[in-house]
């Protein structure tokens, strides 16, 4: 079996997690760890490398970026530049029909795939979500998180001014609503209420119901644990009342790393530009030939 040659940008949970898939991966080897203190090998295995940039690394084919949302841009398009393909799990909904164009642009000029938004919300939900509509094409989605913890919404509180550490927990309501439920540890000389305002103001929480609370330890209150219920009810054809529903419970950081090494192996199959996972042939998320998945899953 052919193998790609995968670096891991960032080493963060997410990174870890990455590490780990693309360790069970038949079809990758690991061509590093690209991260902001090399010289922390913590957890890493000796024959793998560890450094600060990748052009300390050779013949790299995809970079797994395990980075926050706001720095997977400015990640990409420096990656893009060398030739390389790359992969993230940027999580801003409604930044993502932006992103997609301009990396389009800068993946294009330099003969190299992009594949943006490739954990699994956006992500592996975002094709249930689509072969839900083409089921049933009138009707409405509820996309119901959790409860559990957000990475996305957690880095976003944690780069807050003031906020020593910090755990955003989303909480459904139901048919699609949420309420996220913020602990914060609060640096010293800052206060609560101001603090609060900002998490509230941010893009992650503006348009959701959000509580924040001030914790003595976040660390006591971590739990990986997440989910998702997709529920759909529409109409086929002419015929009403068609009921689907899709569940799952999950550890939040393994699931988005195993889903971004699965979008790294289609990057290796696809013409140069920027895609979602919506856009990808989900066969070409498997490992090994076509031919064996078609007989063993259809």
């Amino acid at each position: 079996m052919e193998k790609f040659r995968a670096a891991i940008i960032g080493y963060g949970n997410i990174g870890k997690f990455t590490l780990e898939a693309l360790l069970e991966a038949p079809d990758f080897e690991i061509a590093g760890i690209v991260r902001r203190n090399p010289e922390d090998k913590a957890d890493i295995p000796s024959d793998i490398s560890v450094v600060g940039t990748i052009d300390e690394l050779k013949d790299v084919d995809v970079a797994i970026l395990a980075t926050p949302s706001r720095k997977v841009e400015e990640t990409a398009v420096n990656i893009l530049a060398r030739g390389i393909n790359t992969v993230d799990s940027f999580d801003i909904h409604t930044e993502i029909p932006a992103l997609r164009s301009r990396l389009h642009n800068a993946a294009v000029a330099h003969g190299a795939v992009s594949v943006i938004s490739a954990g699994w919300d956006p992500g592996s939900d975002s094709v249930v979500r689509t072969l839900m509509q083409a089921i049933a094409p009138k009707g409405v989605t509820y996309t119901n998180f959790g409860p559990g913890m957000s990475m996305g919404h957690t880095v976003a509180v944690k780069a807050i001014p003031g906020v020593k550490a910090a755990l955003s927990m989303t909480i459904p309501v139901g048919t699609g609503i949420h309420r996220r439920m913020v602990y914060v540890e609060l640096e010293d000389g800052y206060e609560l209420a101001k603090v609060a305002e900002a998490i509230k103001n941010d893009p992650y929480f503006v348009n959701d119901e959000t509580h924040v609370t001030q914790v003595d330890s976040v660390d006591d209150l971590k739990d990986m644990g997440h989910g998702v219920n997709l529920v759909r009810k529409g109409v086929s054809g002419k015929t009403q009342n068609q009921l689907l529903e899709f569940d799952m419970k999950i550890n939040n950081p393994a699931l988005t790393g195993q889903i971004l090494v699965c979008a790294a192996r289609a990057a290796m199959r696809m013409r140069p530009g920027c895609y979602t996972m919506i856009e990808i042939p989900v066969i070409d998320l498997l490992p090994g030939e076509r031919d064996k998945w078609i007989a063993q899953l259809v």
